[in-house]
């Protein structure tokens, strides 16, 4: 797998569970608890994390990425 591909897939994860925050904090403020937008916004957001966990370590075990100590 290339190295750019690896940083563009985990980037793109991480901006898409910033997004689904941000909906999550504008549905808070705009719905006013009236709806059930804002939840399903963190669940999505939890479960996006949840994956990019998930994906770290199948790329940990499969050998695509090399885990190191940070400073060393």
């Amino acid at each position: 797998m290339n190295d750019s591909l690896k940083t563009l897939l985990i980037i793109a994860f991480v901006l898409l569970i910033l997004w689904n925050l941000g909906s999550a904090l504008y549905y808070m403020m705009t719905d006013k608890g009236t709806t059930d937008r804002t939840v399903k916004a963190l669940t999505r957001r939890i479960g996006l994390s949840v994956g990019l966990i998930l994906l770290v370590m199948l790329a940990i075990w499969m050998g695509w990425i090399k885990p190191h100590g940070v400073g060393g």
